[in-house]
Order: structure tokens, then sequence, then C-alpha cells
């Protein structure tokens, strides 16, 4: 019995974010004029994937306590990127793919060395890392474009729809949480990494590999953030160095991080709940819509739902006199 508490008690963030999404998502398509259809739900994932990778990314760094307000220009870089080098030949395609996630990873790990041995504090790194980044995908996109033989036939694929109407862009995003988010969360980096979040002295003095738990979630952070990135190429077709997309998806990858359960403060939630509350909150966006809200509204609507969100999830802090009553 206890152990059933202590799972829901540690879960309890991304089950919220779940409820949340399921009936924004239930009333999206209940009042969509097209209904709950294939093409519905094939479209809203491929926007709830996007979010849903870079969240990931910003879970990463939140885990240890940290914030990373660079993923969203390593997300552009690597959409520029990828315009370049995806290209028609098996080969080609092959080497834009691994060539995007090494840069994504890069860019992850530039932050974690100046996080880590540069010890500044990883808000200011990754705002000045930030700046550089977008400025090399300003220099590689200063307008909108493709690369001439770029091969759009590979990118169709991961945005269409598979067997029974299945949208391929959730089974990437299950494949990235498979591959990547699960390993490392049973690893001993991934528990060493809660426990810097918790106590990076605590997480010192019991042994726990401090540093390398640091870099490894600055790498994974740039690796998802470029993985977005490159999904954002296979839907749009496209590189572009928007700063508008660079500062909302920041920022979004935020707000989902929170409504997701994840302790701004470190060392509690999960990158699952990270995806729910990106799923969400794409959900909100697309219920405003279907509700003819004014654009010049919609943040406003958004804001407010989002704190009632975080408000609910964050109550049971009130009374709280230490971090083990949080899953005690």
């Amino acid at each position: 019995m206890r152990d059933w508490r202590f799972w829901l008690a540690e879960n309890r963030g991304t089950l919220v974010a779940l409820a949340i999404f399921l009936v924004m998502f239930t009333i999206y398509v209940s009042n969509h004029p097209a209904g709950f259809t294939a093409n519905v739900v094939n479209t809203a994932a491929n926007k709830g994937v996007l979010l849903a990778l870079v969240a990931m990314a910003q879970t990463m760094v939140v885990l240890t306590s940290g914030i990373d307000l660079s993923v969203g220009t390593i997300f552009v870089l690597c959409n520029c990127v990828a315009s370049h080098l995806l290209l028609v030949s098996p080969l080609g395609t092959i080497f834009g793919l691994l060539v995007t996630l090494a840069v994504g990873a890069l860019c992850g790990a530039i932050n974690g060395v100046l996080v880590i041995f540069g010890r500044l504090q990883p808000i200011v790194a990754t705002i000045a890392t930030g700046a550089v980044y977008y400025g090399l995908a300003l220099w590689l996109r200063p307008d909108p474009g493709v690369a001439d033989d770029f091969n759009g036939d590979f990118c169709d694929l991961f945005t269409g729809k598979l067997a029974f109407g299945v949208p391929a862009s959730l089974v990437a995003l299950t494949g990235v949480v498979l591959i990547v988010w699960a390993p490392f969360s049973r690893s001993a980096l991934g528990r060493a990494a809660y426990a810097v979040g918790s106590s990076e002295l605590s997480a010192y003095m019991s042994g726990a590999p401090v540093k390398a738990a640091k870099f490894s979630v600055y790498v994974l952070a740039g690796l998802l953030a470029g993985i977005g990135g490159l999904y954002l190429t296979f839907l749009t077709q496209s590189g572009e160095a928007s700063s508008a997309n660079a500062s909302s998806y920041t920022l979004f990858s935020i707000a989902s991080v929170v409504l997701g359960g994840v302790s701004l403060f470190g060392g509690s939630g999960s990158a699952i709940g990270a995806i729910f509350g990106a799923l969400a909150f794409r959900a909100i966006g697309d219920l405003l819509f279907v509700f003819n809200i004014e654009p010049l509204w919609q943040p406003l609507f958004q804001g407010v739902v989002l704190l009632a969100s975080v408000s609910i999830g964050a109550a049971r802090l009130v009374g709280v006199r230490n971090r083990l009553e949080l899953f005690g």
C-alpha cells in the first residue's frame, strides 16, 4: 500500500498534466469543425511533439536546479543545419542526420563546460551561448530556405500517419523517450542528476559523480533540442533563423516543465511529465483557436490556465517542512 502511495506522490505532477491534456484535447476535438479525425489528431500531434522535445531538453537541466535559456536557439540552429544537409542521397541523409544531432549535443556540451568548469550560473551561461548559437543560425540561414536537393520524401515519413491513423510523430517521440530518457533516468548518472538537484553538496559528500551528471544533462539537453530542430525541418521542410521561434520555444518549454510537475528547484519530476505538459500547453492554444478567441487575448488565457494548473500542483508544498515529506 505504501509503495502505491509513494508512486502516486512521485508521479502526481505527471498525472495532473495528463488529466489537463485529456480534458483540453477532448474539448478541442469536440468543437473542431472536422471532429475527431486522423488528420486533426495528426496535426495536433506534430505541433505538440515539437514542443515536447524542447520541453524534454529543458527538463534535463531543471532536474539539476538550473534553467537552460539556449534550448530554443539550439532548436533553431539545428533546424538551419538540417535544412542544408538533409540531401536526397542516402549517404547525404544519414550524414545530415548525424551532423545535426552532433551540433545539438556539442552546443549542450559547451553549456556544460561553462557551467561546470567556468562556474557560471546556468541562466547566465545559456543566455550568452544562446546569443552565439542564434548568430550561427543567422549566418547559416540569413533568409528562410532549403537545399536544392533536399530530401523531402524522407521528411514526410516522420510527419504523416502510420497504420490505423497513428501519427508517426508520436511513434518517433516514444522512440526518443525509450532510447534517451528511459536509460538515462535509470542510470547512475540519472540518479546522480536527481541528487544534484535535491542538494548538490549532499550529492558530492555522498560520492555521487556530480560533474559527470551535470555534464551529461547538458549534453542530452542539447541533443534533445537538436532532435526538436531536426523534427521542425521534417515538418516545415525549410530552415529559418527565427528569433521568435527561439524565444517562444524557450519560454514555452519552461511552462511545459512546470505544468508537467517538474520542480524548478530541481530533484523532482520527469521528462514524461514535461511531455504531457507540452501537449497540454499546445492543446490550450488549439482550444482558444477553435473558439475564435482574439489572438491578442490568447496569451492572457494561456497564462491564466497555466497559473491555475501550477497553483493546484504546488498547493501541497504549503505545509511541507522538508523535502522528504514530498514522498512520505
